[in-house]
Formats: C-alpha cells, structure tokens, sequence
C-alpha cells in the first residue's frame, strides 16, 4: 500500500482528510499526521511516505518550504491543498515536483484521481528503472561500460579492431563488408572470430551497441526521436522504432513519456 501523510494546520480539515476517504480503494494508508511544516519535515523523516498532502499557509513553516526542504531528498510526491486566494501561490509548487493541486473544500473524487496518477506515474518509473537495470545488465555482457580499449581487448586483433570500429563510428552506415575491406579478410571470417569472442555476430553487436546510445540520448529528453535515430546510424526511421520495440520492450516514445520523472538513470 501506498504511504499518505497529511499537514494541515486546521484541525477539522486535517481530520477529515485522515478519516473520510476511502483511502483502501486507492491502495493507501495513512501513517502519520502534521499541523505545521516543521512538524511535517519530522514526520517525513520518521514515516517516509509515498505521498504527501499538504496545506500552503501554515505557521512555522509554511507547505512549500517544507517541500522545498525534504521532496528531492526523500523522493515523496506531493499534493497541494490551497484556498482560491492562493491558487497561483500554489503554482509554484509545480517547480518543486509536484503532481497536483487541490481546491478547498476538497473533491474526494479529484482526490482520488490525483492519488491514481501518483501511483500510474510510480509505477511507471518502477518499469523503466527495471529496463535500464536491465540494459546496465546487457552492458556489462557486452562490456560496453566504461570500456578502454588499451586495457579491455579479446586478444584478437581483428575483433579488437571491430570493437573499435563500432565505439567510434556506430553512428554512421557501417557495415561488416567495410572492415572486411579495410581488413583484406572475408566477412565469414571475421564475423566467426567476432561471435566466438564475444557471444554475437558483428550485426547484433552493433545494434545492440546503437540501441544503448538511443537510450542514452533518449534519457536526456534533448532531441526528437527522429534525430535521435539518425544520431546512432538508424537512417531509416520506421526501422529504428520497429528495432527499438524489439529490443526495449516499448516506443522510444513511451519510454520518454513513462521516464520523464526520473531524475538519474543508470
């Protein structure tokens, strides 16, 4: 179940967010209580919440200080509550991270809705952080993390000199029959030597390689997915999202969009 902690200052309001939700049909409990934003940051600390619902004007310590102050470091996320006068006070919130803001008197059912778009965008980041562990994992098969070349070599020299190859120049149109010219040896040749030393053929390496750097960029959030593609040798677009799919598991789009909220991965 999903962690709920409440700060409001006004008793009657406090109260009546603790006891008249359905908070079961949402999949959450409420584990602690806080009439003040310092009292808030202490029960943060204590009870480590998933979701925080909190007032804006409060004495001590008003709600968007106590967010300022604890939503980064305890990765909670958090629900304003404000009064018309307030609404655009509130909207600073949005620079702070959080998902929502809500109207006093409260709408359970807005409630209800902004606590189901907590959970689908947690749950979201739950899935792609499972796909980047799992691509750190493919990574490391391939030895595609921090590699060095002087010191990380097959002891082979033309798969050493493939490897290279595909480090420096997997973002242009490159092909087996290239290094085989440059190499003065057969495509059979090479790709049998390349398969026995790491486990692929020359072909699956390099997109599993142009893939890895399509993750990279797209984690970034800088570029269209069109250029992107480009950027690591996909100069068919239709063939990278087909080829992306395959691989990842889901669109370059929707990994963008179900990735948006995490900060730093891998």
């Amino acid at each position: 179940m999903y962690k709920v902690l409440i700060v409001e200052d006004e008793d009657i309001m406090r109260k009546g967010l603790m006891f008249m939700p359905h908070w079961q049909e949402v999949d959450c409990i409420v584990v602690g209580e806080a009439a003040n934003g310092q009292d808030g940051l202490e029960k943060i600390k204590k009870h480590k919440p998933d979701i925080v619902i909190a007032d804006i004007n409060m004495p001590i310590m008003d709600g968007l200080e106590m967010l300022d102050k604890s939503i980064r470091e305890y990765g909670y996320d958090a629900i304003i509550v404000s009064s018309y006068e307030e609404f655009e006070y509130a909207r600073r919130g949005i620079s702070l991270g959080v998902t929502e803001y809500l109207l006093k008197p409260i709408d359970y059912n807005k409630l209800y809705e902004a606590i189901r778009k907590i959970q689908a965008k947690r749950n979201a980041d739950t899935t792609i952080r499972q796909v980047i562990r799992q691509l750190d994992v493919e990574k490391k098969k391939l030895g595609l993390l921090n590699y060095n070349y002087e010191k990380q070599t097959t002891g082979n020299r033309y798969v050493d000199f493939m490897l290279k190859t595909i480090h420096e120049r997997y973002a242009e149109r490159l092909t087996l029959a290239d290094i085989s010219e440059q190499c003065k040896m057969s495509c059979t040749y090479l790709n049998v030597k390349f398969k026995n030393e790491t486990g692929y053929t020359f072909n699956d390496y390099l997109i599993r390689y142009r893939i890895q750097k399509a993750v990279d960029l797209l984690r970034e959030n800088r570029y269209k997915v069109y250029e992107i593609a480009e950027m690591v040798g996909f100069y068919d677009y239709k063939y990278f999202i087909k080829v992306f799919k395959k691989y990842i598991g889901c669109s370059p789009a929707r990994f963008i969009n179900e990735g948006k909220s995490l900060t730093d991965l891998v």
